[in-house]
């Protein structure tokens, strides 16, 4: 009994009632997003948002589990959970149903169950786990090393499927290395490597003219104010010694490499449709009615949605289906068409909130555990949060990621109601510190 009252204090009901808001906003516009007059009620359940009810229900009761459980349980169990799901990743390879081309799901009769979602909740365990001693940084070489390992090892089980979506949430745990010690010059990279990566693609076939009546290939321009750049770099900062020659000089070699390496990255390692929307994205193609379909007609509901909206299971777009996935990965367009920017805003602002409270959260620890946890939460969460809303907007491309407690789905709802509150459990522990 005291133990109940315990977290019944210590839990933190802020964040339970953002979560409550957040799951029912999303079941209302899955209903929305689905409806039609001879299923009207909520809780039919041969329909989407009659199972979401479902999913709902059960996640409650997977609340209830975790907040009865010991919290150093997590902490025990962190290596065998991260197994289990190497291995549920496994057996979809072998045993898992085809479903858009990608071999993702245990299905059960009119359920699905997708083993890559609960994977993020065992490699943020894992993760935090391996982080938790207090000799470790991640600016040492070997931990940098193991925690990248614990990372690809899930991510590529995941890229055979393929789903490339799921693979790119792995990224959003740099964030926590970067909390736990990794040097910004890790961050610089991998934005600049993002950024050489669009300028190569943006170049690909591109010639441009330069005096003398001479073409040279846009990768030759990009390379060349590279090295421009570097040797403005080298005689501002050295001017008398020679020190930064050698590394500039090995810097531009690299991304040469790199340039001249994304052609044969984006035709042979990505998909033809992942290629396409890529190109969609950047504007090197327009194709309002292939490619760029899902993105155009998801930006025409937005749009039309004005400030205020046309009105609950009023949206024209939402009504007749023009934007396919519309209950799951462009669950914000039902939002932006019948709440107008007023309720997009409502939405985001919720979202936000609970990014910042889940920081607030992690830095108010005691236990290293906890708070680690906590930022590979809040990371995975807001990876998903922004990705999804700017593939709707036209601003990332589209992968096929959920809106955590939002997009309709079994796996990722009980996935992210799991990763949440294991946080906020270890949270209403923080005055008993875990190792």
């Amino acid at each position: 009994m005291r133990k109940n009252n315990t977290i019944r204090k210590n839990i933190d009901w802020f964040t339970i009632l953002l979560f409550g808001i957040l799951v029912f906003m999303g079941w209302l516009n899955i209903f929305a997003a689905n409806y039609n007059e001879e299923n009207a009620s909520l809780f039919d359940f041969t329909q989407n948002y009659g199972k979401q009810a479902i999913f709902i229900i059960t996640s409650l009761l997977l609340i209830f589990i975790v907040l009865v459980l010991d919290a150093q349980i997590f902490s025990s169990f962190a290596y065998p959970i991260y197994i289990s799901g190497l291995i549920l990743l496994i057996g979809v390879l072998i045993f898992g149903h085809e479903i858009k081309g990608a071999k993702s799901w245990f299905v059960f009769g009119g359920f699905s169950f997708q083993p890559s979602e609960f994977a993020k909740f065992g490699t943020a365990l894992a993760l935090t786990k391996y982080l938790n001693d207090l000799s470790k940084t991640a600016q040492q070489f070997k931990v940098r090393f193991t925690s990248i390992l614990i990372l690809l090892l899930p991510a590529g089980l995941i890229m055979l499927q393929p789903d490339t979506g799921s693979v790119l949430v792995y990224v959003a745990f740099i964030f926590v290395l970067y909390r736990e010690g990794l040097s910004g010059n890790v961050l610089l990279l991998g934005i600049s490597a993002a950024v050489f990566f669009i300028l190569a693609l943006l170049v690909k076939s591109t010639s441009i003219a330069i005096p003398f009546g001479l073409l040279l290939e846009g990768k030759i321009v990009l390379l060349l104010s590279v090295l421009t750049i570097l040797g403005v770099i080298y005689l501002l900062f050295n001017s008398k010694k020679r020190k930064l020659l050698f590394p500039l000089l090995a810097i531009f070699v690299v991304i040469s490499v790199y340039v001249f390496s994304v052609d044969y990255v984006f035709d042979n390692v990505l998909s033809s449709h992942q290629q396409d929307r890529i190109n969609e994205l950047l504007g090197i193609t327009f194709d309002p009615k292939g490619a760029g379909y899902n993105v155009n007609q998801s930006k025409i509901a937005i749009g039309s949605g004005g400030f205020l909206g046309k009105g609950f299971l009023e949206g024209t777009q939402t009504k007749f289906n023009f934007v396919p996935e519309q209950s799951t990965d462009f669950i914000f367009c039902t939002v932006g068409e019948e709440w107008g920017f007023l309720g997009s805003f409502v939405l985001i602002t919720l979202f936000v909130t609970l990014f910042f409270r889940l920081i607030f959260l992690a830095e108010r620890q005691r236990s290293n555990f906890s708070r680690i946890y906590l930022y590979c939460v809040s990371s995975i969460l807001f990876f998903h949060f922004a990705i999804n809303i700017g593939m709707t907007i036209g601003l990332a491309p589209v992968i096929g990621i959920p809106l955590p407690f939002f997009s309709y789905g079994g796996s990722s709802l009980w996935s992210f109601t799991l990763l949440l509150f294991v946080g906020l459990r270890l949270d209403a522990e923080r005055k008993h510190v875990l190792r």
